[in-house]
This record gives C-alpha cells, sequence and structure tokens, in this order.
C-alpha cells in the first residue's frame, strides 16, 4: 500500500476516533438530574413534607439543577420546589418542602427535577405515608 494512501486512511481513523470521543463526552455532558432518594411525611395539618434527593453533574450557574417538582400520577403539578444556586461539590444533594397539599385519595406522587440547560430528569414514583 502507498505511503500516501496509508496516510489517509490514518488521518481517516483518527478523525473518526475524535468524532466518536467528542460525542460521547457532549452527551456524558447532557444528563439531565436523578432522583436519588424520597422521604415522605404526613404532617399534622393533612399536608405532606418531602425531602428529596438529587444528583445532577452541576457546573455552575449556567448549567445546574434548579428545582423539582411534586406531581399526581397524571402529571398535575403539585407543588416546585427551587434550587437557588448549583451544587458543583455537593452531590447528591438532599432539600426539602414541606406543606404540600396533595389531592385526598392520593397514595403516590411523581417526583422529578429540572435542570437549567437539559430539562427534566425522569420520574420517581413516590408511596405516600397515610395522612
Amino acid at each position: 500500500m502507498p505511503l500516501n494512501r496509508r496516510f489517509r486512511i490514518v488521518l481517516i481513523l483518527a478523525t473518526m476516533v475524535v468524532a466518536v470521543v467528542l460525542g460521547w463526552s457532549q452527551t456524558a455532558r447532557a444528563v439531565t438530574p436523578a432522583i436519588v432518594e424520597v422521604r415522605a411525611e404526613s404532617q399534622a395539618n393533612g399536608l405532606y413534607a418531602f425531602s428529596v434527593t438529587v444528583f445532577h453533574h452541576d457546573e455552575g450557574w449556567t448549567h445546574y439543577a434548579d428545582s423539582w417538582d411534586v406531581l399526581t400520577l397524571d402529571g398535575q403539578v403539585l407543588a416546585t420546589r427551587t434550587l437557588f444556586h448549583p451544587h458543583v461539590d455537593e452531590n447528591p444533594f438532599t432539600r426539602s418542602l414541606s406543606n404540600v397539599q396533595v389531592p385526598i385519595g392520593a397514595r403516590e406522587v411523581l417526583i422529578r427535577a429540572h435542570c437549567s440547560t437539559d430539562g427534566y430528569g425522569e420520574t420517581f414514583r413516590v408511596e405516600l405515608p397515610p395522612r
């Protein structure tokens, strides 16, 4: 095989490897926040309190997990916990929200987290304790 042809083949293969690596790094960065754990408690006033543990690769003020929601099983947002700053050096992190009004008869809710750049992550189903 002529040297010029070998050089072109090596160059094409190297370009393909770089493209794959860059594609993987972009995909890895586009990961939405994940709910790791949820603790739901019934409050004396008939409302609920939630402690939610979130994992996300926060990068700073332009890319971070900025909220999480409590939803009914059909997707109605009951409450939102705003996360006011990035958690670059604290992962996973837990934040709470109390006095959440859940419809009477609901036995479960969904929790989802939101990223300022990549949107919503997967929902996490939570069984509610009795009121």
